[in-house]
């Protein structure tokens, strides 16, 4: 083991001064430690790469782009899965002055081609065939672009001078990384925020932004050159980027990628990450799988589990200084071994900390892993503020808040209870939209992030709401329907739902079952899941109601269910029902089932 394994090593943000000069300083102090490891098709294994290593590929990458005629300001864009290409794509640019522009893999060639044209980038970077035909349909759009490049080889039906596969573009050899950029408040990267209506905005966002929010970050919990994480949420995602990406360079820590969502149960073992960045959505998949085996199991076994929960959150909140000491924590080294112990294992079995944000993270779930011994911390932020304004903290975890503010982050509560926020992390502005900047500021300089708080006295942030997010139904009720629809998903029969009411008498809800556990419910229920017109019968949607009444027991009184409408087949970002930070396109959704929603509400 290296002898600066194991210990912290953070590089302090006056050290670094720009993100090019953090990965400058963390090859120079750690050279051959490794920064990041990924699963090879074509040799069939894991392969490392060291820092060392890393710095000589970006090397090469600023020859090529140096021989393309690319200068310091002009934008580039990367539409990669998470890989060591991603990085080397991004420190190149970074290093000479330019201006890196994030887009999801799924994105709609439409979308991609908006926002290549809007940021105005030079070159383009994509994995290969399947996203090579997919712009082909906009490539006449595309006329900015002087270089499209691919990681894999595409058959190039099309004669399109500008197409090249990296392996063919790099150099074999070239000199020095080049660092131009000395000043922390130049652009670094424009991201575009998917919204739910309109085109996307292009969040601007500098050296600085980025790199204090990193800094801040590894202020509230310590990150060491030892630590393992495994990343799978997108590199696009600002989330994902600040603290899975320029954080890790900041501490020194490995970051393995994962080959894909779908085998992301088995990397977790093969990788046994020490700390995860991850979303709610995970955790409600694992909750809702434990619960489906739970509710097969003998009697018994449900209540080993419950009291192993039990236990564990009481010690949890003991330790947190906000409950007494109980007889009963003599028990956890058996319920530990027992059940803890074996439901972490499917987590890797080293994790010490996750790092949960995104989206709220259900109360009764985070309960649940955080009774069985694993440290779930949550956080708040938007891409606007590089994105983490607020988190909690190893020992002050208060899991129905969003934590306190990030040293060097202020927050006041403004009109309508509406959060503002104030710090070095705080965005530009959005590119070639001085109107949308404007009306994401008070007058007086605050953020408003449209969410809705109470802040306890110590400081700690419950988000209460979206400004922008209620449904205000005919009697004057105003329902969060992202609350109630996150009750719903515990049940392991929904995949997605969408709650429905605005200016009606009562709420209704569509929803796309998870096809096997459907199949399974339905023949419970003595109805012919393959049958056909089975999922619109009064007997299937009043059996999904029971379900989603029994859910949302503990809501007010206004929040009842009274109609369901269902289906199989999911909303995703390929068909447009999602974003492709993976949000639900509201209106889109209605708009295709419109026939649905009118049967849902009719005479009324």
């Amino acid at each position: 083991m290296n002898s600066t394994q194991g210990r912290v090593d953070n590089i302090p943000q006056e050290v670094a001064v720009t993100l090019d000069g953090l990965f400058r300083e963390r090859v120079a102090r750690t050279p051959d430690n490794v920064a990041y490891r990924e699963f090879d098709e074509h040799q069939g294994k894991w392969v490392d790469y060291t820092w060392r290593e890393m710095d000589r590929h970006v090397a090469r990458w600023q020859a090529a782009m140096r021989r393309d005629g690319l200068k310091p300001g002009e934008r580039v864009a990367v539409m990669l899965k998470n890989c060591p290409a991603w990085v080397m794509l991004d420190q190149a640019a970074l290093g000479m002055g330019m201006v890196v522009v994030p887009l999801y893999t799924s994105d709609r060639p439409d979308n991609v081609a908006y926002v290549i044209n809007d940021s105005g980038a030079k070159l383009l970077l994509i994995e290969g065939e399947d996203q090579w035909l997919a712009l082909s349909a906009v490539r006449q759009e595309l006329t900015g672009l002087t270089r499209i490049l691919t990681l894999q080889m595409v058959e190039d039906s099309i004669n399109e001078p500008r197409l090249r596969t990296v392996g063919e573009w790099l150099p074999d050899e070239a000199a020095e990384v080049e660092h131009v950029t000395s000043d922390p408040k130049l652009l670094a990267t424009i991201v575009y925020t998917s919204g739910t209506t309109g085109r996307p905005k292009g969040v601007m966002l500098s050296h600085n932004n980025i790199i204090s929010n990193a800094a801040a970050c590894l202020k509230t919990m310590a990150v060491r050159t030892d630590d393992m994480l495994l990343s799978f949420l997108p590199l696009s995602h600002t989330f994902e980027r600040t603290v899975g990406y320029y954080l890790t360079i900041m501490s020194g820590s490995t970051v393995s990628y994962c080959r894909g969502i779908p085998v992301l149960a088995d990397d977790l073992q093969i990788v046994r990450p020490t700390i995860l960045i991850t979303v709610p959505r995970i955790f409600e998949r694992v909750y809702a799988g434990i619960r489906a085996k739970l509710a097969e199991a003998p009697p018994a076994r449900r209540k080993l589990f419950d009291l192993a929960v039990e236990v564990g959150y009481a010690r949890f909140e003991y330790l947190q200084g906000r409950g007494p000491w109980k007889p009963a924590f003599l028990l956890w080294p058996v319920l530990n071994r027992l059940v803890a112990s074996k439901v972490l294992a499917r987590l890797g079995g080293r994790l010490r900390a996750t790092i949960c944000g995104g989206a709220a993270l259900a109360p009764d779930v985070s309960r649940v892993f955080i009774g069985l011994g694993l440290n779930v911390l949550q956080g708040y932020g938007l891409t606007e503020t590089s994105p983490v304004a607020t988190t909690n903290r190893v020992n002050d975890n208060l899991p129905a808040s969003v934590g306190t503010t990030l040293p060097g982050v202020e927050v006041k509560i403004g009109e309508r209870n509406a959060l503002l926020v104030k710090g070095p992390n705080i965005m530009l502005g959005y590119w070639n939209n001085p109107e949308a900047t404007r009306a994401m500021f008070t007058e007086d300089g605050w953020l408003n992030t449209g969410d809705t708080v109470r802040i306890d006295e110590k400081g700690h942030i419950f988000i209460t709401g979206r400004l922008k997010e209620i449904i205000v139904m005919s009697n004057g009720e105003k329902v969060p329907p992202v609350d109630l629809e996150a009750a719903i998903l515990r049940d392991s029969l929904f995949e997605q739902v969408m709650l429905l009411g605005e200016g009606k008498p009562y709420l209704s809800v569509l929803a796309v079952l998870n096809a096997e556990r459907w199949k399974a419910i339905a023949k419970d229920y003595g109805l012919d899941a393959d049958a056909h017109q089975v999922l619109g019968s009064q007997q299937a949607e009043q059996m999904v109601l029971e379900r989603i009444t029994h859910h949302l027991r503990e809501f007010p009184g206004y929040a009842q269910v009274r109609r369901a409408a269902l289906f199989l087949d999911p909303w995703t970002v390929e068909n447009g029902f999602l974003t492709p930070t993976m949000k639900l396109k509201r209106s889109r959704v209605i708009e295709h089932y419109r026939s649905q929603v009118n049967s849902l509400y009719e005479g009324h």
